[in-house]
């Protein structure tokens, strides 16, 4: 806490014993120059006759040599008055120096002291300036959106890892159950075991897609786009809709397909994700015997996937959370999936440098669309 303070003093005096240093070097210089310009004028005077004397400050002197003592006298007075000036104006611009960067430099040791009393608990900590509106208020500033921002980041991510534990732990608490209970049980026979191996492997099949889908999205969010190229969005809808086909079938839900040319430059292992994430939400959160309706389309500027579908009623004002970590329909972390699939949508269309957006079906349901550049 000590150091800060010691760094401020330290600027401060720098700047104070330059501006000193540049004023009294300024100073000496107009003192050299009035010294002797007052002594050239001075000399100029008209000769008198020789052998006549003149008094000059009480002493006598020669006629010859009255241009000599003129200067020199009107050089003591100038240096004599000068060199008061001199000190008087060293000294002031010292004190002002001092002062004026003290309060010049006072946020700076604010922005400093709040830096190291910060800490993840306590990132609410702000300068708050309130001063002139100079670079140093504007530094200030800065500092204090940066931490609104970090502070934001830590609450997601505080609240992103207790969601991502949660979820993790539903299957590796019925994984536990299963294996307590059968081996709990002396008589348990085959059926047994096999009913116990299918619960195990659909617990350890939901934790692994879990895991594996925040594998994703944190490599979108941290690292972006990777190897790139010309991707047909019709292919990647095609592509995705046969691992999604079977239980859409099974519901007796409809699909409509409509495929315009749709290129876009992009991840293509990201793409397929993003759109058998829409399928699988659309099926998911479908009612039986619904629609599914996906359109890719292409402009001279954008290139559009969209999925929308039937399904429960969603108020509006929802509708943005679903987008966050772990959020399903109406109602948070409940139901079938890992509740991250428009979470990586979302950091999939803005890795590609798109958009996403969506809005409820009238009548129930959700349509997506997922904006990306035209190539």
């Amino acid at each position: 806490m000590t150091a800060a303070p010691r760094r401020g003093r330290g600027l401060r005096a720098r700047i104070t014993l330059l501006a000193t240093g540049l004023v009294a070097a300024v100073s000496a210089l107009l003192l050299w120059l009035g010294w002797l310009l007052a002594g050239g004028v001075v000399a100029s005077v008209p000769s008198l006759p020789k052998g006549s004397t003149v008094v000059v400050n009480g002493v006598r002197v020669d006629a010859e040599r009255l241009a000599e003592a003129l200067a020199d006298d009107a050089r003591e007075r100038v240096l004599l008055a000068g060199s008061v000036a001199f000190v008087c104006v060293v000294l002031a611009t010292a004190m002002l120096a001092w002062v004026i960067t003290g309060h010049v430099l006072r946020p700076l040791r604010e922005v400093t002291v709040t830096a190291q009393r910060l800490s993840v608990e306590s990132l609410e900590e702000r300068i708050g300036h309130r001063g002139a509106r100079d670079e140093v208020a504007e530094l200030a500033d800065t500092f204090d959106a940066m931490l609104d921002r970090l502070q934001a980041a830590f609450s997601a991510q505080r609240q992103f890892v207790a969601n991502a534990s949660h979820e993790l732990r539903t299957p590796l608490a019925v994984i536990r159950t299963e294996l307590d209970v059968t081996l709990a049980d002396p008589d348990a026979d085959t059926a047994e075991l096999r009913r116990m191996a299918d619960v195990v492997r659909a617990a350890t099949l939901r934790a692994g897609q879990l895991v594996e889908a925040l594998l994703v999205l944190a490599r979108t969010d941290g690292l972006g786009v990777g190897a790139t190229g010309p991707v047909d969005l019709a292919t990647v809808v095609t592509g995705a809709w046969r691992s999604t086909r079977a239980e859409a079938e099974r519901r007796g839900i409809t699909a409509t397909f409509h495929h315009g040319h749709a290129t876009v430059l992009g991840d293509a292992a990201l793409l397929e994700r993003v759109a058998g994430n829409l399928l699988e939400n659309a099926v998911r959160h479908n009612t039986d015997g619904g629609w599914i309706d996906a359109r890719t389309t292409s402009g001279p500027q954008w290139t559009t996937l969209s999925v929308a579908s039937s399904g429960p009623p969603i108020d509006p004002d929802r509708v943005p959370e679903l987008f966050e970590p772990f959020r399903r329909g109406a109602v948070d972390r409940i139901g079938t999936g890992t509740g991250l699939g428009l979470s990586i949508v979302r950091a999939v269309a803005r890795a590609h440098g798109g958009t996403v957006t969506a809005e409820p079906v009238p009548g129930g349901g959700l349509r997506v669309e997922v904006t990306f550049p035209s190539v």
